[in-house]
């Protein structure tokens, strides 16, 4: 679930218009006329030139893992889905997502194949910084692609870029994840995200969505204008986002689907190295449905339904909306239209949105409707396949990835049968929600700190002291101290907990990848809570209890819990089929995480970005043909080479999660008179951080080099760099061991 994702983004109004027809698969003698400069002038380069379409999805909270071991998985549930990568292709069970993991994250962390540092995402989905006064305001993470930080006043708190990137020494926008398709000449398809890549609010403010794209006193400006205005809950409230939000189509300068079409817009990216003049755009069903659709205003699902909001106004159904028969018939009408590249967000399955996103009533592990949802997604992909085979469009020709962003857990009570499994025993549950815990109560209550702070509300909540002290003031240490010991009545369990898992000052933030290149958005402190709870600021007291399970059912809403540390949210999944993979069914060992994702891609694709990766080629299932040079004939240094780099560079490698755990002691010891420990135990983060930064980064220059630039893979340098990284992992596991031997 895409958390505060629907409070933060404004939805919209003109006047309604109602679904009125909506289009059939395009033929295949329409298919070959469609496209102009799209499919026709795609230059993908894969080594074999047998690549012509790129089919890209991203789940929400899709999981492999079993979240009841009686309960066969999502994925399990989806053997349309499963047995095509497994059959065709590898599926990795043992790739991870990145820290802070939520949707906003994954996605731009799996699209730019740089950590959360480089992308300026690293709170989401939401994010906090802080004023210039010390105080605090809050800004979403999903904004279209060139947006600032804060626009509620001509001159903003914060007016850096939302996407911000400092590889250049300033801050800029991250490049595009688009950009080197269309510079090869072929159409890039959104369909309803993923993230940021489409128009995600209709804001007409000085850097809203709206006015960015079509401009201040244009009639879509105005048909937002006026949408904002109307009445909430109303279709005409609704219209601007149905018309304007979640699909884009990002063309090929100088032809594809938007010559001649008098709604393309410019697809402005100032910050983009090299420059990126004369390309359009169409953003929004508005004017993305009738180019793709043979002019209908509308496109239909799967199931021959027109797809539209709640009012039945066709368009965009919402982000929880997004339904496989959704999302899979508009990139199966994109991809028949000549569109050959195609990006898609499809929501999760555990969560029940009603008609096209506007209820959410959540379901725990092999609940029947749960398990019916799961059904008709796995229906969805096996007529997907169909349909895309009956087009000529198929793992011969086509690169498939498929992912998810974040795993969650699961709050609630046992299973009412035990022996439940879903499928043929439904499962039933007495109590299903996270833990609310009111932080400002229990700091007051049970440590007697009253300090002033704000919080991005979470699993994992960012926590902001007002003023902005330092790390090593005595405000921030004794708060610091005090998170570490707070506790709560589990009301599942009865057994007290200690409500912290973990936790990171802006030394181990660094280590993560957490620090941006803006300074406003860097928290005072990070609190990794124990899996079950959601932690808040309310009042300074607990006379209304700190602790509660808000909702019981049928009206729960909230009960898969995300952005921790816990392996079922860490360790989630990823299938790649198409020419050049080899057909291994799947890989439980290969250690991988988000940013393997981009340059895996873009390598079977022969394209290449501006800029240096974080994460590595997965060459394992590659055929060796189509490997980078350079790599081949390496296989046992480039093996040890690579999962060192990952155990030192990743948020959920070894030196990361090592690290936290000697950052959670250095900042639960000491008191108001010796900080001596806290003191000792960061200087060595610190150091590590240093180490890493230098050993990883040749490493990550070796590894972008040889597969994009064809640079010799030197095996000595290699060996050092393996070596050298083997001690810093070595070093930080002992001090993680033995914390008080370390502190000495």
């Amino acid at each position: 679930m895409r958390r505060w994702r629907r409070v933060l983004r404004v939805v919209a109004l003109a006047s309604v218009i109602l679904v009125v027809s909506a289009a059939s698969p395009v033929s295949a003698a329409q298919k070959q006329g469609k496209g102009g400069g799209g499919a026709s002038s795609c230059r993908l380069n894969s080594s074999q030139g047998n690549i012509k379409h790129v089919i890209y999805l991203i789940f929400d909270n899709v999981h492999f893992r079993r979240d009841n071991p009686n309960v066969p998985s999502d994925l399990e549930q989806m053997p349309n889905l499963l047995n095509f990568i497994r059959d065709n292709g590898t599926l990795h069970t043992n790739h991870h997502t990145v820290l802070i993991s939520h949707t906003a994250n994954g996605i731009l962390t799996d699209l730019t194949g740089v950590y959360s540092d480089r992308h300026g995402q690293s709170v989401s989905n939401s994010y906090r910084y802080f004023k210039s006064d010390g105080s605090t305001a809050s800004s979403s993470s999903f904004k279209y692609w060139t947006d600032i930080v804060d626009d509620t006043s001509a001159s903003p708190a914060d007016p850096l870029p939302n996407m911000v990137n400092g590889d250049t020494g300033l801050p800029r926008t991250m490049p595009a994840p688009w950009v080197p398709y269309t510079r090869a000449g072929c159409d890039f398809g959104a369909a309803g995200g993923p993230a940021n890549i489409v128009l995600e609010n209709t804001a007409t403010g000085p850097s809203g969505d709206m006015t960015k794209v079509f401009g201040v006193g244009s009639a879509e400006w105005n048909e937002a204008v006026m949408s904002n205005a109307a009445p909430a809950g109303s279709a005409a409230r609704n219209l601007a986002q149905t018309d304007f939000v979640g699909f884009a189509i990002h063309c090929a300068k100088g032809g594809g689907i938007c010559t001649g079409n008098q709604q393309a817009r410019p697809d402005n990216l100032p910050d983009e190295a090299g420059g990126y003049s004369g390309f359009l755009g169409l953003f929004g069903a508005k004017y993305v449905n009738p180019a793709i659709a043979n002019g209908s205003v509308a496109v239909n699902n799967l199931d021959g339904h027109p797809i539209g909001d709640q009012f039945g106004q066709a368009g965009f159904p919402g982000f929880d909306g997004l339904f496989a028969t959704t999302t899979l018939a508009y990139i199966a009408q994109m991809q028949e239209a000549g569109i050959p590249v195609t990006f898609g967000y499809i929501s999760d399955a555990h969560d029940q949105h009603g008609v096209a996103g506007e209820i959410h009533t959540t379901r725990g592990p092999g609940e029947a409707d749960y398990v019916q949802q799961l059904k008709n997604y796995d229906k969805a992909f096996g007529q997907f396949f169909t349909r895309l085979a009956a087009a000529g469009i198929d793992k011969s020709n086509t690169l498939f990835v498929f992912t998810v962003e974040e795993g969650d857990h699961f709050v609630g009570s046992p299973p009412t049968d035990p022996r439940c499994d879903g499928v043929t025993t439904p499962c039933t549950y007495s109590l299903i929600g996270e833990i609310n815990g009111n932080l400002t109560g229990l700091l007051a209550t049970q440590q007697d700190i009253m300090t002033p702070f704000t919080v991005h509300a979470d699993m994992a909540p960012t926590i902001y002291l007002t003023g902005n002290p330092s790390r090593t003031s005595s405000t921030t240490r004794a708060f610091g101290r005090a998170l570490s010991k707070l506790t709560a009545a589990n009301p599942y369990t009865g057994v007290t907990d200690t409500l912290t898992a973990a936790l990171a000052d802006p030394v181990e933030m660094n280590l993560l990848h957490m620090v941006t290149t803006d300074p406003q958005r860097t928290p005072t402190l990070t609190m990794f809570a124990k899996a079950d709870y959601f932690l808040f600021t309310g009042a300074a007291n607990c006379n209304a209890p700190c602790i509660t399970v808000p909702t019981t059912p049928p009206t729960s809403t909230f009960a898969w819990n995300h952005g921790g540390i816990q392996p079922e949210i860490a360790t989630i999944w990823l299938g790649i089929v198409g020419p050049g993979m080899a057909n291994d069914g799947q890989d439980d060992i290969t250690w991988s995480d988000h940013p393997d994702v981009r340059p895996t891609m873009l390598t079977l694709l022969g394209l290449q970005d501006t800029y240096v990766h974080d994460g590595r080629v997965l060459t394992e299932h590659m055929a060796t043909n189509v490997q980078p040079v350079p790599l081949r004939g390496h296989t046992k240094t480039l093996g040890d080479f690579v999962a060192v780099y990952k155990q030192i560079n990743a948020p959920f490698g070894q030196l990361g999660m090592d690290s936290l755990a000697v950052s959670t002691a250095a900042i639960a010891s000491g008191d108001a008179h010796d900080d001596t420990t806290y003191t000792t135990l960061t200087n060595k983060i610190i150091g590590w951080t240093a180490t890493r930064n230098s050993v990883a980064g040749q490493m990550r220059a070796i590894l972008f080099g040889a597969a994009f630039n064809g640079q010799k893979f030197d095996e000595t340098l290699g060996r050092q760099l393996i070596a050298q990284g083997q001690a810093l992992l070595s070093e930080a596991h002992t001090c993680a061991a033995n914390i008080p031997q370390c502190a000495r």
